[in-house]
C-alpha cells in the first residue's frame, strides 16, 4: 500500500482535502484508508495560516514516477503554484508527499520514498499511525507507532 500525506494551509483548506482524495481516486489507484485529519503550525517557516493535515492509503498499479507525475498535476490544478520560493517554504493550497510505499525504496533525482523527513514530522505520523500503526519503515525496521513515540517523547 502507498501512503499520501496531504497538508493545506490557504484556501477552502477542508473541501481541497475532500476534492483531492476524490482526485487520487480517480487518477492514482483505489483510496482504502483516510486518517482523521489534524491541525498543526507550518513546519520549517513562519505563517499565520494553520495546516491541516491528513494521511491516506491507498493501491495502485502506476510506477513511482507515474504517481508522482499525476500528484503534481493534482496538485496545481487545486491551485499549487509552486513548493517554494527561493528555496524557503511557503503557505500552499495542497502539498501531496509520497510517504511510504510497502518495502519499496525509491531513490531517483525527483523521488525519494520512503519521505525522508517523515520520520521528523509529527503531523505525518500522527494520522499515519491511525490507518497504519505496525507498517514498517524499510530503512529504520521502526513502525510508524515506534516513530511517533520517539518524536512524542523528544
Amino acid at each position: 500500500m502507498l501512503f499520501l500525506g496531504l497538508g493545506t494551509n490557504a484556501g477552502e483548506r477542508n473541501t481541497v482535502l475532500r476534492r483531492c482524495i476524490s482526485l487520487l481516486n480517480e487518477r492514482v489507484g483505489s483510496v482504502k484508508l483516510v486518517s482523521s485529519i489534524m491541525e498543526s503550525e507550518p513546519w520549517g517557516y513562519e505563517s499565520s495560516h494553520l495546516y491541516l493535515n491528513e494521511v491516506v492509503g491507498l493501491e495502485t498499479t502506476l510506477t513511482p514516477l507515474q504517481v508522482l507525475d499525476q500528484t503534481e498535476a493534482i496538485e496545481r490544478e487545486l491551485g499549487r503554484t509552486q513548493k517554494s520560493h527561493n528555496s524557503v517554504y511557503q503557505d500552499r493550497t495542497l502539498d501531496i508527499d509520497l510517504l511510504l510505499w510497502d518495502e519499496r525504496i525509491v531513490d531517483t533525482p525527483r523521488l525519494k520514498v520512503p519521505h525522508l523527513l517523515m520520520h521528523e514530522r509529527i503531523f505525518v505520523l500522527k494520522p499515519l499511525a491511525e490507518i497504519a500503526p505496525d507498517t514498517r519503515h524499510p530503512l529504520f525496521n521502526l513502525t510508524v507507532s515506534q516513530m511517533l513515540s520517539r518524536i512524542s517523547h523528544s
